[in-house]
């Protein structure tokens, strides 16, 4: 079952929602008991694994013409990662 195309958010939606989970994540990172950076990454990952389990329930197609979630998965991961090694060569 394809998503209509009606329904589809347009890739200006898709970034605006990216931006208000972020911000999200960062307030909830600032308040983590175990630092800023492991409650940043550790939210980032889980961020990553639940864009990408609803990509996968609404069967986005990774590659489409709009943004989607595979791509907020995709942004997730590379800030996790750049937070991971940030962290790392801080220390």
């Amino acid at each position: 079952m394809r998503t209509h195309p009606s329904h589809a958010l347009t890739s200006g939606e898709v970034i605006a929602r990216f931006l208000v989970r972020m911000i999200v994540i960062v307030v909830f990172a600032a308040v983590a008991g175990i630092g800023f950076a492991p409650g940043l990454a550790m939210l980032l990952w889980m961020s990553t694994l639940l864009s990408a389990g609803i990509a996968a329930l609404r069967r986005e197609l990774p590659l489409a013409n709009a943004l989607n979630h595979w791509d907020e998965a995709a942004a997730s991961i590379a800030l996790c990662c750049l937070v991971e090694s940030l962290s790392r060569a801080a220390a």
